[in-house]
């Protein structure tokens, strides 16, 4: 798992059909101190997270997948929890 920030939404006109419905976000890994770090990242929204904020994401495929509750759909990456960064502690 790793905290990323939400840095937009994506539009598909065609999905596979286990994703019909899905929310897809476009990622930004950061590190402790909230600097964007390594590559954008889609992944699929299972919590209803927004522009700007701080989530966990979850980049096992399979675990992406459970998470989602679609375990047959094509996942690399999901969005499990939204993060209080007022929580975040050293």
């Amino acid at each position: 798992m790793r905290i990323a920030r939400v840095i937009g939404s994506v539009v598909a006109t065609k999905k596979d059909r286990t994703l019909e419905g899905a929310k897809l976000l476009l990622t930004q890994p950061v590190d402790r101190d909230g600097r964007p770090m390594g590559a954008t990242q889609l992944a699929v929204d299972a919590v209803g997270a927004g522009v700007g904020e701080l989530v966990l994401l979850v980049l096992e495929g399979r675990a992406a997948g459970a998470a989602l509750g679609r375990r047959a759909a094509p996942v690399d990456a999901a969005l499990v929890g939204i993060v209080d960064p007022n929580g975040l502690v050293d």
